[in-house]
């Protein structure tokens, strides 16, 4: 790279970071992921992080001075969501008006620890409790998640990725949506599917660290309730407190559009990049002819 031209660092993720937190932080490959990310933050004009603990972290564990971190929110990839039809999408599904319908979307990886959800629903369904999980996307443990759930029963299923219209009915058409992450993982990522969530209405279940960012964030949006990663009772629990009380699950849904709307708006996120390009390239300007920038996005 020239090293006339100024590059920005976009990060998503810590990978350095979530494989410690995932138990996989120790060897030779987690040093060389150090080394590297360590080598590429201290190294750009500018980093762009999309929380503000992120620009504690990488200012904290890496060095790089404050001035050179700008925090600039993820916005959903999706439009204004379409007006569905909640009653025949849920029949579609088969979901009857009394289930509770707990919908997760997204990376079936390691950090997610999906397993406690199939064992959420394994509980539900000894309890004879109507409670259904529903876990959409995939991912390397998707296989994993498949056979537990054929070994013994439970009201926790499975459905591929969705495209944009599938993708917005379905979250419409939840009781109640669910972020789950493994005991442990508390910084090193903000889930993206948050702000999709938001976008939809309905209110949030978050089971992770109650000190981490995804608890933050549900906090700061008011838009849900939280619950200790790794517990399925919990888990189960939080998600008929949530029904409970429609009136508080409407006002919660409403919350996180607003937060949405607000806090994690596209116009205001794609200005700010803009202002940031506009700066780099004065700033390359005032020292030599001005020279293109150039991004790198580390993580989703």
């Amino acid at each position: 790279m020239n090293r006339k031209t100024p590059f920005i660092v976009w990060v998503q993720d810590l990978y350095n970071l979530g494989m410690a937190e995932t138990g996989q932080g120790r060897g030779m490959a987690a040093r060389v992921i150090r080394s590297i990310e360590s080598w590429l933050l201290r190294s750009a004009s500018a980093v762009v992080v999309i929380h503000d603990r992120f620009a504690d972290r990488i200012h904290d564990d890496y060095g790089v001075p404050r001035e050179r971190i700008a925090v600039i929110r993820n916005w959903t990839h999706l439009g204004a969501f379409p007006v569905t039809d909640v009653e025949a999408v849920r029949a579609a599904y088969g979901w009857s008006d009394d289930d509770v319908v707990v919908v997760h979307t997204g990376n079936m990886g390691v950090k997610q620890g999906l397993h406690h959800v199939v064992d959420a629903g394994r509980s539900a369904h000894e309890k004879g409790e109507s409670v259904r999980f529903v876990l959409v996307g995939n991912g390397a443990q998707r296989d994993d998640l498949v056979d537990r759930i054929n070994s013994q029963p439970t009201t926790t299923t499975i459905l591929p990725p969705l495209d944009d219209r599938a993708f917005a009915d379905i979250l419409q058409s939840a009781d109640v949506l669910l972020v789950n992450e493994l005991p442990g993982v508390a910084e090193m990522c903000v889930p993206s599917k948050l702000t999709s969530y938001f976008a939809s209405g309905r209110p949030v279940l978050a089971a992770t660290d109650e000190l981490g960012i995804t608890a933050q964030e549900v906090r700061n949006a008011e838009a849900g309730l939280t619950v200790p990663p790794g517990d399925a009772t919990a888990l189960l629990e939080g998600a008929k407190a949530l029904v409970g009380d429609r009136d508080e699950a409407r006002r919660l849904g409403e919350n996180g559009k607003r937060y949405k709307e607000t806090v994690l708006d596209e116009t205001f996120a794609l200005d700010r990049f803009a202002s940031l390009l506009a700066d780099l390239t004065a700033a390359a300007a005032g020292k030599h002819s001005a020279k293109p920038e150039t991004m790198i996005k580390i993580g989703r």
